[in-house]
């Protein structure tokens, strides 16, 4: 008897919406939106308007730049009176947050510094890890008064795929728009918005003291999570502190390019990858810290994958469990945090439903190229 003739339907099964838009790139997390409703930032829709207008983000395709070119870091922090007469004078109040990171500073005006009172700055910064400084006019200057202030901490930093206020490409933006709801799709395919970096590692030479400064924020969330690097070496037995020296890690922002493509953002810059030691020191304090992130690190130069991956691990989580080593900042309004990028790492948290705008802006100055110098007991 012949085969009974058979036929074969293939079916097409749609897929789930938040499979269709990527989100994971290796271990990169992408929590920040590349677009906005304008109209709904100015207020057209009945939504309330942005306070800091001239700082809404645009994504400029036409800007093209080269590679980053080496330059020659000077360390302000080197020169300071650590008394900080300058920066701390009477009448200002500082509050520690925790014993070993952060500290909350009231009556200094920043923008009003010597530069004697900057090198005291950068130098305080480097030893409290991260400092809030309240009641400050930074959101209120001119956007290139301060961008001069933060030029004199080194060379800024372009973002390759951030969004920047039109016609000043060196300030980079933090904002969620009024009404934004992306939390919801976020959480689709993620249990937490943690995100530890240390900023823009993979370039040849990373930021240090760093400038974020608060336009609008939510009524309560949005709070900005810090982990001293130093306190998370040296918590580490000695033997180990020595077997980490001498180790080198590579640090990738292709993952970071790719994500900005996926969503139709731009890439001012073709991504990098470089190779820093796992331990760096700090030129004025002379303090070592751990120098690897999940957001940018990617793998130890010169180990078979499951080592490096064993170690990265590790360090990953002794630094992002490690609470009796960090600090937790809240915004408010008029706030500037300082921090140095070298010494720390931070997180973001997308943890407010309200629908509300948060909107930050970044000076983000160059330092030198991570080193380290030798291991002592």
């Amino acid at each position: 008897m012949a085969p009974s003739a058979t036929s074969t339907v293939t079916e097409t099964v749609a897929l789930p919406p938040v499979l269709k838009t990527a989100r994971v790139f290796g271990a990169y997390k992408e929590i920040a939106p590349t677009k906005f409703s304008r109209e709904a930032e100015e207020g057209k829709t009945g939504l309330k308007a942005a306070k800091y207008q001239n700082y809404l983000p645009t994504w400029n395709s036409e800007q093209k730049y080269g590679p980053l070119q080496p330059f020659e870091h000077y360390e302000h922090g080197k020169d300071a009176d650590t008394s900080f007469p300058e920066l701390l004078p009477e009448g200002s109040a500082v509050t520690d947050l925790t014993p070993t990171i952060g500290s909350e500073v009231r009556g200094v005006q920043l923008s009003s510094l010597s530069n004697a009172g900057k090198d005291q700055l950068a130098r305080f910064v480097a030893q409290r890890k991260v400092v809030a400084f309240r009641g400050q006019d930074f959101a209120d200057l001119p956007i290139e008064k301060a961008l001069e202030f933060g030029g004199y901490f080194g060379r800024h930093h372009i973002h390759p795929t951030s969004g920047s206020p039109e016609g000043y490409p060196e300030v980079h933006l933090v904002h969620r728009g009024e009404g934004d709801k992306s939390h919801e799709t976020y959480f689709e395919t993620r249990t937490s918005s943690v995100a530890w970096h240390s900023d823009v590692s993979y370039e040849q030479q990373p930021p240090g003291t760093t400038f974020l400064y608060i336009l609008d924020k939510p009524e309560t969330g949005g709070d900005t999570l810090f982990v001293n690097a130093v306190e998370a070496y040296n918590r580490l037995s000695p033997l180990f502190q020595e077997r980490l020296h001498g180790l080198k890690a590579t640090h990738s922002g292709i993952e970071q390019a790719n994500a900005s493509d996926a969503r139709g953002g731009i890439r001012r810059r073709e991504p990098v990858v470089s190779v820093h030691p796992i331990v760096r020191t700090h030129p004025a304090t002379g303090e070592k810290a751990l120098f690897v992130n999940p957001q940018f690190t990617r793998d130890i130069v010169g180990l078979k994958k499951e080592e490096s991956d064993a170690i990265l691990k590790f360090l990953y989580d002794h630094l992002g469990y490690g609470a009796d080593f960090q600090a937790r900042v809240k915004w408010e309004e008029g706030t500037v945090v300082v921090w140095d990028n070298r010494v720390t790492q931070h997180s973001a948290l997308l943890d407010w439903k309200s629908g509300q705008r948060r909107h930050l802006a970044r000076i983000t100055p160059q330092a030198e190229a991570p080193y380290q110098t030798p291991f002592s007991s």
